[in-house]
């Protein structure tokens, strides 16, 4: 069994740590573990009851309602969501239950949701409204630890299978003017967020020359020499040493002055990028598709 902290339940469902409390005692939503010093805690079925809990809060149902519910009439009112509900809901709805696939190492259920989102949506528009902000919600969960824990790569394992085919299904990039070059910096394995970068940039029309994980900086300036790229895209997601890797990133910008060289990553880590002219920061996706709409 996993035991989660309130700030964990937080970051997943969304809903504050004083709600949460109000409700165990008023509604008996849950009833949380206790440490031997009386630390609370909670599993895997409290958590994933929760982030069906705030399914149908976001769609507008009161707890007082929601903590009348059976198990499987709490059950049976999200799945009925995708088909009565709102896109803005659906969309919380399809993340949420992607994330109680993965806390329970669930394959056939998590398979089943991302078909679902990309029915809804197409693979392209459920890239950027389910899975981005499923990767985002659960990257900021585990950023807090030191190390990633399974169920994030049981997830990201699923996706990154799943963006590899897509990528591959492509048709030949035919756009002319803007050609990206893609890496990770050494020591960051977190490629799940650069294969997505990957796919959009193709679906967009523009080559990619994708070298994907843990490429030392040094090594850049012969692959930049021979493939010439507009753009440098690379991530930043579990960094341990970012004032050297802020410092080599502004070297290879400086060297490479014809280059856009374009940083995401989680925004504690934006905030102290090391600026130059041509260094541009991806806050989300969004931030990638209007750079290559322009």
């Amino acid at each position: 069994m996993n035991s989660y902290q309130i700030s964990d339940l937080v970051r997943l469902t969304g809903i504050n740590a004083h709600t949460l409390r109000i409700w165990e005692r008023r509604y008996k939503i849950i009833e949380p573990h206790r440490t031997s010093t009386n630390i609370r805690f909670y599993d895997d079925e409290q958590v994933v009851k929760l982030l069906k809990i705030s399914t149908l809060l976001n769609q507008g149902m009161k707890i007082s309602k929601i903590s009348e519910l059976s198990e499987k009439q709490l059950n049976s009112r999200v799945n009925e969501l995708e088909k009565i509900a709102p896109e803005d809901v659906v969309c919380s709805a399809l993340i949420n239950n992607l994330t109680a696939s993965m806390l329970t190492f669930d394959e056939p259920a998590f398979e089943k949701v991302f078909s679902s989102a990309i029915l809804r949506f197409g693979l392209y528009e459920a890239m950027i409204k389910v899975f981005y902000p499923f990767l985002k919600q659960t990257g900021l969960m585990w950023t807090y630890n030191e190390a990633m824990p399974v169920q994030e790569h049981f997830a990201t394992a699923i996706i990154r299978r799943k963006l590899i085919v897509a990528i591959d299904g492509l048709p030949e990039t035919t756009k002319k003017g803007k050609k990206f070059l893609l890496f990770l910096a050494s020591d960051e394995w977190h490629e799940t967020s650069l294969l997505l970068s990957d796919y959009i940039i193709r679906s967009s029309g523009f080559k990619t020359v994708y070298l994907s994980q843990n490429v030392p900086l040094q090594n850049l300036k012969e692959v930049i020499a021979n493939t010439k790229p507009t753009h440098l895209l690379t991530l930043y997601i579990a960094r341990q040493n970012m004032e050297k890797i802020h410092a080599e990133m502004y070297d290879v910008a400086m060297a490479h002055k014809n280059c856009e060289v374009l940083i995401g990553g989680t925004a504690a880590i934006l905030k102290s990028v090391k600026k130059a002219k041509n260094i541009t920061l991806l806050n989300s996706p969004v931030d990638l598709i209007n750079l290559l709409n322009h």
